[in-house]
């Protein structure tokens, strides 16, 4: 088990900056893969970013250029620095990871998310 805690929402005008933060509550070395979703009111929660624990990363096509992801595995810290809002960016941002691999019983995967920080960007 893994918990995960947000922190960096907030009300911002449109064109600023948010940086984001995950933190866990141990260390996210064996966490495949961890990032951000975001759930706007009436809509499906969707995938914003995501890290490996290689490195490899994952934008959505609607933050491509504004958006970094990055991990620091020493910290057990995920971040997302968040740039030129929009007001299309209003939403509720989730941290997200999963951990996955086989163990005595077999293969595993489980999935974890936080409360989720509220992001508003004012027109």
């Amino acid at each position: 088990q893994v918990q995960l805690v947000e922190s960096g929402g907030g009300l911002v005008q449109a064109g600023g900056s948010l940086r984001l933060s995950c933190a866990a509550s141990r260390s996210i070395f064996s966490l495949n893969v961890m990032g951000w979703y975001r759930q706007a009111p009436g809509k499906q929660r969707e995938l914003v970013a995501h890290i490996t624990n290689s490195g490899n990363i994952n934008y959505a096509d609607f933050v491509k250029g504004r958006v970094t992801i990055s991990r620091d595995n020493a910290k057990n810290t995920v971040l997302m620095q968040m740039n030129s809002l929009k007001a299309g960016d209003t939403a509720v941002y989730y941290c997200h990871a999963v951990e996955a691999g086989t163990g005595r019983r077999g293969k595993y995967e489980y999935d974890y998310w936080g409360q989720g920080t509220q992001v508003t960007v004012s027109a």
